[in-house]
């Protein structure tokens, strides 16, 4: 009988024992599981902070794609973007060379266009000649085919902006935003002393020259210019939330509309 209980006894004792660890292995489990738990929402949390911040930063245009995805993303945005430095200046000198020829030396585009296929044609016709008698290859002259769709594109793309500018053009006539009237006039303005100022050959040349150095410099110091533009608009808005309560508020209600509700 002794044995049987000491039997028992040692049956009990390893029963709770297995109970015990059970127990601690449960509990290490849960607490490995909260840990880990607690471990995948710190990851969230930093993750999705890095996120929201960078949704909250203020980009010009409230463009959301980077400077080189806005031009396109192919060569004329490397051009622009100076990707590849010698096409970029081969362009920028090119341009260069054509205001000069045009705009300091007075040269006139057909005259131009005349004298480089007289040259041209000349080079080529004696040196087809000439290769008869010193028994050597003729030149190769390679055939120019222009292709329609590219045409076809850029026609849909221009005719697709004309209608946009045309239907805004329209809006604004109408009456109907005040904010987009003022705009086109302070533009249109500017663009006319611009235009007395120089002539078209030089505007887009000046155009040119822009596009080859502001998108570059904006893309260099992109944070600081955004921050400053932020400001700019917000100091904007306040000074045209005043002249709108001071000025404009009554002009477009008017002395009529006060009389006519009496």
């Amino acid at each position: 009988m002794a044995e049987h209980s000491e039997i028992s006894d040692s049956k009990d004792e390893s029963f709770m024992e297995k109970i015990a660890e059970k127990l601690q292995g449960d509990d290490s489990s849960s607490s490995s599981s909260s840990s880990s738990d607690s471990d995948s929402d710190s990851e969230k949390k930093s993750t999705s902070t890095p996120s929201s911040m960078k949704s909250k930063i203020f980009r010009m245009f409230g463009r959301e794609k980077s400077v080189h995805k806005v031009f396109g993303g192919g060569k004329p945005a490397d051009i622009f973007l100076w990707r590849n430095k010698k096409i970029s200046a081969g362009v920028l000198v090119g341009a260069t060379a054509i205001w000069v020829l045009f705009e300091l030396l007075e040269y006139h585009l057909l005259t131009l266009v005349c004298h480089v296929l007289i040259l041209s044609l000349a080079i080529l016709f004696l040196w087809s000649n000439v290769t008869k008698f010193i028994n050597k290859s003729p030149p190769r002259i390679p055939e120019v085919y222009l292709p329609e769709e590219p045409f076809l594109l850029v026609a849909s793309a221009l005719r697709i902006e004309i209608n946009r500018a045309l239907g805004m053009l329209r809006d604004i006539a109408a009456g109907r935003d005040l904010k987009k009237f003022l705009g086109i006039i302070v533009g249109l303005w500017v663009l006319s002393v611009v235009g007395s100022c120089c002539n078209t050959l030089t505007l887009f040349y000046i155009a040119f020259v822009l596009l080859h150095t502001l998108p570059v410099l904006y893309e260099k110091y992109e944070d600081q210019v955004d921050s400053f533009v932020e400001r700019a608009i917000i100091e904007i808005k306040m000074q045209y939330a005043k002249f709108d309560e001071k000025v404009l508020s009554k002009i477009l209600r008017g002395p009529l509309k006060d009389k006519k509700r009496d």
